[in-house]
């Protein structure tokens, strides 16, 4: 009884910390982007003044466009198990919610329309109730970092239940939750369920107060990538596209590359050029916001330029193709023979490397891979993943991969195998989350504040 008023304090002083940055934080929110197709007003979806979905509903949210596509798997899953509920998935960007929408359109009718999307709520107290009590959720799950106090303190008091599932926390984010470990606590003792990634992600959970009997190590879900059909089709289509007659054109594709990245990635392909005059670079900017800069600074760099979203043709003198739409990324990853992920020649811990890898991809990354470093361990033990230091390193790796293209198959041949003998979590994480949707008996006691 003694720690409660203390545990109220930090959910009150943080709050307190939000309404006092409001007018800050009101002036981002009016800049924000509207997601393609709403006619949602953001600034409304962020006081928690959503239009509600068709009970029953369950209700994901994941931060932005990478999250969304890892989650992937378990929507449609979800999707599929629980035919006689709606799904209503939050993002914190409009570039997330275009994520979705490419997702819904690769849905059959009757599952896309049964999913939704929403921006969510900024995390003041009001906002939060309101939200919750317009979706109404049966079950809120929360995708791998998203611990919002506020949304989940809303949650617990409407009788809510919420699961973390893909729970990770790297070195970096414990260090800087572990500041601010009385509110983390409180935040987590509303969670029912952490599905958390790894024993080491437990570990961090529970020393930031999450319960060990609430707490389950089920795997990552970023393993649960698997190959899309119609992915494979486009690639396979746009390959032969991209070579031009020239069935030995070295292709490689860099994908979700990060502001700071691509002046590297220009470098290593003009020094790969110089032993591979055809190399063609097919670059997939990760923000949308930054497709019409990345153009111009390929161009500043010399190289001559196609853009997907233009349907610019691919000539032999074509050096860098831009994939500048959304949802194609897999299939742009097929049409190459190397796949370099970035994010991780600048240090922002990298992105998901089983996606090229599922796609039976040879794979390349920068050093900062803190964010995937359970996902690339395996693959870099079957010889499916090399991480390179800098540009040189990278032109050196792409070069030895086109030099020798039996060894680079194989390797990507590795990976996909690796990828497969990975996969389980999702199901794991489903059990999880049907346990909870079962008949729920209403806790007893009094509420935490």
């Amino acid at each position: 009884m003694a720690r409660r008023p203390r545990l109220a304090c930090s959910r009150l002083a943080y709050s307190a910390a939000l309404y006092a940055l409001a007018p800050l934080i009101i002036a981002r929110v009016r800049r924000e982007q509207v997601p393609a197709g709403s006619a949602a007003c953001p600034r409304r979806q962020r006081l928690g003044l959503v239009e509600g979905v068709q009970p029953p509903a369950l209700w994901l949210h994941c931060a932005s466009v990478g999250e969304v596509r890892a989650a992937r798997p378990l929507i449609e899953s979800l999707l599929e198990r629980y035919a006689g509920h709606r799904l209503l998935v939050t993002t914190m960007t409009a570039t997330g919610a275009e994520q979705v929408q490419a997702l819904a359109d690769r849905l059959d009718a009757e599952p896309a329309a049964r999913l939704a999307h929403r921006l969510v709520p900024l995390d003041w107290p009001g906002s939060a109730r309101r939200f919750v009590a317009r979706v109404r959720p049966a079950l809120a799950v929360m995708f791998e970092t998203e611990l919002w106090p506020n949304l989940l303190h809303a949650c617990r008091r409407a009788g809510v239940p919420v699961a973390v599932v893909n729970g990770r926390l790297s070195p970096r984010a414990f260090a800087r939750y572990r500041r601010i470990r009385p509110l983390m606590r409180q935040a987590l003792g509303n969670v029912a369920w952490l599905a958390a990634k790894s024993e080491a992600d437990a570990e961090r959970f529970a020393a930031l107060g999450m319960a060990a009997e609430r707490t389950e190590v089920v795997g990552s879900l970023k393993f649960e990538v698997i190959p899309d059909a119609g992915a494979i089709e486009v690639g396979e289509r746009l390959r032969t596209e991209l070579e031009q007659e020239s069935s030995a054109r070295p292709v490689w594709v860099a994908g979700s590359t990060r502001d700071g990245e691509e002046a590297a990635l220009f470098a290593a392909h003009a020094a790969l050029r110089e032993r591979h005059p055809e190399a063609l670079l097919v670059l997939v900017p990760r923000h949308p916001r930054r497709f019409d800069a990345v153009a111009d600074e390929c161009r500043a760099a010399g190289f001559a330029l196609a853009r997907r979203s233009r349907k610019a043709p691919v000539t032999r003198e074509t050096a860098v193709y831009l994939g500048d739409t959304l949802g194609e990324l897999g299939a742009l990853y097929v049409a190459g023979d190397v796949a370099f992920v970035g994010g991780s020649l600048v240090p922002l811990g990298g992105q998901n490397v089983a996606e090229p890898a599922s796609f039976g991809r040879a794979v390349l990354t920068g050093p900062s891979l803190e964010n995937f470093e359970d996902v690339a361990e395996p693959l870099k033990a079957a010889g499916a993943l090399a991480a390179v230091a800098n540009a040189d390193a990278l032109a050196e790796a792409l070069a030895n991969a086109f030099d020798h293209p039996a060894q680079t198959r194989r390797q990507g041949q590795a990976g996909a195998e690796v990828v497969a003998k990975q996969r389980g979590a999702l199901e794991r994480t489903l059990d999880g989350l049907g346990r909870l949707l079962s008949p729920v008996p209403q806790r007893s006691g009094a509420e935490t504040p």
